[in-house]
């Protein structure tokens, strides 16, 4: 008897490695759409200057925030409902960082945000901001300033009282583009994501601070980054 459950046990104990292994291959994989699907987001978005990010604001900030698609159904649970990632400046200020996993739950989105998913971008625009999103988690509004983005090439003159946020966000569903105020909403950053990117578990500030290469499957968005803003201006 004992044999025999001893040899039922054997194909259980060397399906376990392959099911790891089967669910790491899925997080990865999901992990490499996500990249490609913000980097999409923000080149869709930045094509239409008149309607996109102004491009002063984009060129003065310290990191972008990209989370596509994130699921409005899940709003009501307060569950975790979008992940995305974050990149800065390089030191030097020219080009981007490889990008660190991040995500964002609860909060309220108000009455901007409509259809089945929302993309969400926010600008850190400051040195202070910037430590907050690297940090472990940091809630949008009450350890971070944050207000809507102004929209279009020339909106940035009509919002002067905003430009004193750490962050300014905005959010694109149905093909509208507004600024959204995030206030609630906490940033986490996503160590399992990461490890899913860079094969070992990395928290944001490790991959931002200290140079990580980025991964293959990030070049489309540092390549879309770079192509709107290669450096910040003075």
């Amino acid at each position: 008897m004992n044999r025999k459950i001893c040899l039922l046990a054997v194909p259980i104990l060397l399906a376990q490695p392959m099911l790891l292994l089967a669910d790491d291959q899925k997080t990865r994989e999901a992990t490499e759409h996500r990249l490609k699907d913000s980097a999409a987001v923000f080149s869709e978005i930045m094509a239409t200057p008149d309607k996109g990010i102004p491009q002063d604001l984009l060129d003065k900030a310290h990191c972008i925030a990209i989370v596509p698609g994130v699921k409005k159904g899940a709003f009501l649970v307060g569950a975790e409902y979008g992940k995305g990632f974050i990149s800065c400046r390089s030191k030097a200020d020219v080009g981007w960082s490889a990008p660190a996993a991040i995500r964002i739950e609860g909060g309220s989105f108000g009455l901007q945000i409509g259809g089945a998913e929302t993309d969400v971008v926010m600008l850190v625009m400051n040195d202070r901001g910037a430590q907050r999103l690297l940090g472990d988690k940091f809630t949008l509004g009450t350890e971070g300033e944050v207000a809507a983005g102004p929209v279009g090439r020339d909106a940035t003159a009509q919002t002067d009282a905003r430009l004193t946020a750490e962050i300014l966000s905005w959010s694109r569903s149905r093909g509208v583009f507004a600024g959204i105020a995030l206030k609630g909403a906490t940033l986490r950053q996503d160590v399992d994501d990461n490890e899913s990117m860079y094969g070992r578990r990395l928290t944001n500030r490790e991959i931002v601070d200290r140079g990580a290469a980025a991964p293959p499957a990030a070049m489309q968005l540092l390549s879309a980054l770079n192509q709107y803003s290669p450096r910040q201006r003075s």
